[in-house]
């Protein structure tokens, strides 16, 4: 099965040539710069290290990525427009930030929906990877991978979470996501949108109870610091995707285009396995450091995808029911 770096090579390149474009591979040396809000140790931001490193290796240093992670140039809705007005050429940023830009990413964010990381890549790297590259370019981006986020969990301050209940009236941060934002609400809580780099303060101060994250962000962002009580919740699971500016990927040369797709291919293998090991120590880490963890039943967690049940109906009346059915359709496979 085609990865999603993997068509955009092959669409780029034939296009180019049927053209009959034939600029030199690499004739004078360019810089391209990334933004992200990830922090610097985190798997994402090292595996665009490993980008940078394969594609000044493949284009002999004549056309280099410039990296700016842990939130250097904003946030992930600032790195976003950034990369829409061509000030940046890129950057790396969880899908739920997308949604206000393509809508149809919120057939991603489907509660309760994804048993396993391999369901999750099997859907991204298929047709539906394919639908959401063609409107993300309809916007004038283009997808360069998809990297793992990972299921996201609850944590809070005000109790464990064991059964539907817990959640009520919980002040959770949530993405600015409205699925992920109506999800909540429908398990009864009171959900906040914010951004990343304000939800420890608010945790200290108590302005909201909690917030859910994948293992490996709550351990990077020490979140154990300012939170008690952790689950295994595993309400949706996260992508990370790589977007850059169509406009300015495209002129490009097709021997860099190619250079920066298979360069990344590189870099988003690596990240995915990575980030697999990770979900496995950093949930312990968090336990290490303090944490109080709690696993959710499998009677809990139908009775959570039961309750959510309207939220799926409802996106598929806000971005029509083909996404929607197709996500379901692969993940029925």
């Amino acid at each position: 099965m085609m990865t999603t770096t993997t068509r955009l090579t092959r669409h780029c390149c034939t296009a180019l040539l049927a053209l009959g474009l034939s600029a030199p591979a690499f004739a004078s040396a360019d810089t391209m710069r990334f933004g992200g809000n990830f922090p610097n140790d985190h798997s994402s931001s090292k595996a665009m290290e490993i980008f940078k490193e394969e594609l000044d290796s493949r284009t002999e240093g004549n056309l280099t990525a410039q990296l700016f992670p842990g939130m250097q140039l904003g946030g992930a809705g600032e790195n976003i427009d950034q990369v829409s007005s061509g000030a940046i050429m890129g950057t790396w940023v969880g899908i739920a930030y997308l949604s206000r830009i393509v809508p149809e990413f919120e057939a991603m964010s489907l509660p309760f929906a994804f048993d396993s990381r391999e369901d999750a890549f099997r859907v991204i790297d298929g047709e539906v990877g394919e639908m959401l590259d063609e409107k993300l370019a309809e916007k004038g981006f283009t997808a360069l991978g998809y990297m793992e986020l990972g299921f996201r969990n609850v944590t809070n301050n005000e109790r464990p979470i064991k059964e539907i209940g817990d959640f009520e009236g919980l002040k959770i941060r949530l993405q600015p996501n409205q699925t992920h934002l109506d999800t909540f609400r429908d398990l009864g809580a009171n959900p906040v949108s914010m951004g990343i780099k304000e939800v420890y303060g608010a945790l200290q101060q108590g302005v909201i109870d909690g917030q859910e994250n994948p293992y490996s962000v709550i351990a990077t962002r020490r979140l154990d610091e300012v939170q008690k009580y952790l689950s295994d919740s595993r309400h949706f699971y996260d992508y990370i995707v790589i977007i850059a500016n169509l406009d300015k990927f495209e002129s490009l040369s097709d021997e860099q285009q190619q250079a920066v797709t298979e360069s990344m291919d590189v870099a988003v293998e690596w990240q995915r396995s990575k980030a697999a090991e990770e979900a496995k120590t950093a949930r312990q880490t968090l336990v290490d450091r303090g944490m109080e963890f709690t696993s959710l039943s499998d009677e809990t967690r139908e009775a959570l995808r039961a309750a959510t049940q309207g939220v799926v109906d409802d996106v598929k009346n806000n971005i029509g029911a083909e996404f929607v059915e197709t996500v379901q359709a692969e993940l029925d496979k």
